[in-house]
């Protein structure tokens, strides 16, 4: 009887172990952040560069992708030779033709984008590097990372400000409205402690055109492993986009009245590189939305959810909630992930929708490129 007793004890023990080392091995934590620039040396290195649209004039109502638009060319600084900065902030304002502010409802949105060969070229990135740094629109206008937080860019870049403006409201007479952005930046030799450098990653719903529930890039999916797939919808407007098994979906669709939860499998979409944190998320959806969400289902937990709030007297969002944080939260490249997004729609009509999260993860194999100058400080 002792020996058996004595067996089982030791049986239990390699079980627990077992099993403690399998729940460390899920969690993996991250090895601690190196401290960053300081507050003060921030302050004196950061940098803003404003960018105003042509001026649109509002004629009738609009929605989403419907509005007149218009897109801006150019780069953050005219420094010869060109040097390191890195992006720290991103926002947006409705003006009038005096350039006073108006309403942010007639934000469609204010897209930055960069030449993604250029800029793989440049640093060496080869999978997170990504046309898109930042989109706002309505429920959200401003990007600010957590400080000692940026995307690097070389000083010559290229970038690209797409605008466009929305009216789901307002009718009468026609008035003008245009975009003023502001991109923040700080100039690496201006500071003397390194900044942490972000790359973003976009989890995109989608909803199937085909007469099925259907899993995008995957061919046999396991509802345990996948989730349970988008669902079937019809596009709004934008591009048709095929996966690898010849099967439609879109990104933007259309919401019937009522209440609708979809589910994306957003795996091959984030194409982690590497295990990393996630340090900054900003959330995409239009109104009637009631939330969106990140859940990694290898782990079986829900990693980021965003509430929308809508107006209660017109159409529109009134804010969406936003991440950000300095510790961040853990994503693994092995895992599963899938995007839900609930919409609630009260209008008694169709209403057009996306759902995506630009989230903003720390890069692990950052290098800083050899050929931008470091001129001295203050130059």
């Amino acid at each position: 009887m002792a020996s058996t007793t004595a067996r089982n004890g030791a049986l239990a023990l390699v079980a627990l172990l077992v099993a403690g080392a399998a729940a460390w091995f899920s969690l993996r934590p991250s090895p601690p952040l190196l401290r960053g620039p300081s507050q003060q040396e921030l302050a004196s290195a950061t940098h803003t560069v404003d960018i105003y649209s042509e001026v649109f004039t509002i004629d009738k109502k609009y929605r989403s992708m419907k509005g007149p638009k218009g897109t801006v060319d150019g780069a953050l600084t005219n420094a010869d030779p060109p040097e390191l900065l890195w992006i720290t902030g991103y926002r947006a304002v409705m003006l009038d033709e005096a350039d006073k502010q108006v309403s942010q409802e007639f934000m469609c949105h204010a897209n930055l984008n960069i030449d993604m060969q250029a800029h793989r070229k440049r640093f060496g990135w080869k999978k997170n590097a990504s046309r898109r740094l930042f989109t706002l629109s309505q429920g959200q206008y401003e990007v600010q990372f957590p400080p000692g937080f940026g995307i690097p860019i070389a000083s010559d870049e290229e970038i690209n400000v797409e605008m466009q403006v929305l009216n789901l409201n307002e009718e009468g007479e026609p008035f003008n409205v245009r975009h003023k952005v502001t991109v923040e930046f700080v100039r690496d030799a201006e500071i003397s402690t390194p900044m942490k450098p972000l790359f973003m990653k976009a989890a995109t719903g989608l909803v199937s055109l085909g007469d099925a529930k259907a899993h995008y890039n995957v061919a046999d999916a396991d509802p345990e492993q996948h989730g349970e797939g988008c669902m079937v919808g019809e596009r709004a407007a934008g591009n048709v986009r095929t996966d690898n098994n010849g099967k439609e979906f879109s990104g933007h669709w259309i919401v019937e009245p009522g209440r609708e939860e979809n589910h994306t499998l957003v795996t091959s979409w984030m194409n982690l590189p590497f295990d990393t944190t996630v340090h900054y998320i900003a959330a995409h959806v239009h109104p009637f939305a009631e939330s969106i969400a990140l859940k990694d289902l290898t782990a079986g937990t829900t990693v980021f959810e965003s509430k929308a709030h809508n107006f209660t007297d017109r159409i529109g969002l009134k804010d969406v909630e936003f991440y950000s944080s300095v510790e961040g939260f853990r994503v693994y490249k092995d895992h599963q992930y899938e995007l839900v997004s609930i919409y609630n729609n009260t209008s008694g009509e169709q209403q057009d929708s996306m759902a995506v999260l630009f989230m903003y993860a720390l890069d692990q194999e950052y290098k800083r490129p050899q050929d931008l100058a470091a001129p001295k400080a203050g130059s």
